[in-house]
C-alpha cells in the first residue's frame, strides 16, 4: 500500500492537475467515513464508489508500462474504495490488476467483480470454455472465493448461468449476477430477475439515461438484488454537455465539488443503487470519484434539480 505521504502527495499532484484547491478536492474525506451500502442477499457492506477497468484502464493495461494502474488502485484503496469490476473482454484488465493488487499486498482488501462471457458457436457456448475462463480469473485475481463473477450481457445465460450457481454452492463464489448495458436486453432483464435468484445486476444508469428508474431499479429494490452501475458519465455525453460550464454552487448542498461527484452522487441518491463502478486510468480521477462517496447526497427535490439543470444545458 501507498503511505500517508504519498497519498497526500498524490493528493496535491491531483488539486493541481484538477484546478481545484485541494481542501476542496478532500474536503469530502473530512465529512465522516465513507458510505457502504449493504448487498441485500449477504448482507456484506461494500464502498458505494469503485473502480472500472474498460476504456482507458484497458487501453493502459496493453501496454508495457502499467505505473498509472498500481497509482490508480492504490488510490482506490488509500481513499476508502475496495470494488473492482473487470471481466476477461477487458483486455489485460482482469491479469493486471490482480498482480498488481500482490504487489500491493491487497488481493484480499479488493472486492473483486469479475464476468463470463465465452462466444457461441452453434447457439450456444462450450461449457468447458466457460469453465475455463472462470479458472483463469480466478488465477489472475487470486481470492478464494471470489467476490462476484456476472455473466456478461446476457450471454448465453442456459449454459453460464448454471456454471456461477454451481460455484456458488461450492463456496468459490460469494455473489452471482448478469449485466446488460444494451437497450434491446432490457425485457429479458427483467424476466431474469424475476425468474432467477440474482444477487446481483449490472446496468447502465446515469442522470440523463433514466429508463433503468421505470422498471429495473424498482424491481431490484422489491426483489432484493444488489444494482452496480456503469457509465453513470454516460461514457463521454455528459463531459461534453458541461464542457466550459461552472458547477452550481447549490451543489455544495450534497457536498459534490466536481462535475464527476454531481453525477455519480445523482445515481447514488437513488436507494436501489449499491455501487457504481466509473473506469479511469488516473489516480486523480480517481481520488475524485471516491469524493462522491462522502458527505451528503441529494434528495428527491434535489435529484430533480440536477436532471433539469443538465437538461437544459446547450448541446
Amino acid at each position: 500500500m501507498i503511505t500517508r505521504r504519498q497519498s497526500l502527495t498524490l493528493a496535491l499532484a491531483s488539486a493541481a492537475a484538477l484546478g481545484l484547491p485541494l481542501g476542496r478536492l478532500l474536503a469530502a474525506s473530512e465529512r465522516g467515513p465513507i458510505l457502504t451500502r449493504a448487498i441485500p442477499s449477504s448482507g456484506q457492506r461494500i464502498p458505494v464508489v469503485g473502480l472500472g477497468s474498460s476504456a482507458t484502464f484497458a487501453q493502459v493495461a496493453r501496454s508495457e508500462d502499467v505505473s498509472a494502474l498500481r497509482e490508480v488502485l492504490s488510490a482506490l484503496l488509500e481513499h476508502g474504495g475496495s470494488v473492482f469490476d473487470t471481466a476477461p473482454s477487458y483486455g489485460e484488465s482482469e491479469k493486471v490488476a490482480g498482480a498488481i493488487a500482490r504487489e500491493l499486498g491487497a488481493t484480499e482488501q479488493v472486492f473483486w467483480a469479475t464476468k463470463l462471457k465465452v462466444a457461441a458457436r452453434g447457439g450456444s457456448a462450450d461449457p468447458a470454455a466457460a469453465r475455463a475462463q472462470v479458472e483463469a480469473s480466478f488465477g489472475f485475481l487470486g481470492k478464494t472465493p471470489l467476490d462476484l463473477i456476472q455473466v456478461h450481457n446476457l450471454g448465453d445465460l442456459a449454459t453460464q448461468l448454471p456454471i456461477l450457481k454451481a460455484l456458488k454452492a461450492e463456496g468459490r463464489i460469494r455473489h452471482l449476477g448478469v449485466t446488460t448495458t444494451f437497450a434491446p436486453q432490457y425485457e429479458e432483464l427483467v424476466k431474469l430477475m424475476r425468474a432467477e435468484p440474482l444477487d446481483f445486476i449490472g446496468i447502465d444508469y446515469a442522470i440523463d439515461n433514466r429508463v433503468m428508474e421505470e422498471t429495473v431499479l424498482p424491481l431490484a429494490q422489491e426483489r432484493g438484488i444488489a444494482v452496480m452501475v456503469y457509465l453513470p458519465f454516460g461514457r463521454t455525453r455528459l463531459w461534453e454537455r458541461v464542457r466550459g460550464q461552472a458547477l452550481p454552487d447549490w451543489a455544495a448542498e450534497f457536498d459534490a465539488a466536481s462535475w464527476a461527484q454531481f453525477f455519480l452522487k445523482w445515481v447514488l441518491s437513488h436507494p436501489a443503487v449499491t455501487v457504481v463502478t466509473p473506469a479511469t486510468s488516473k489516480a486523480k480521477h480517481m481520488i475524485d470519484n471516491l469524493g462522491a462517496a462522502y458527505g451528503r447526497l441529494p434528495d428527491a427535490g434535489q435529484r430533480e434539480r440536477m436532471a433539469a439543470h443538465i437538461a437544459a444545458l446547450p448541446g
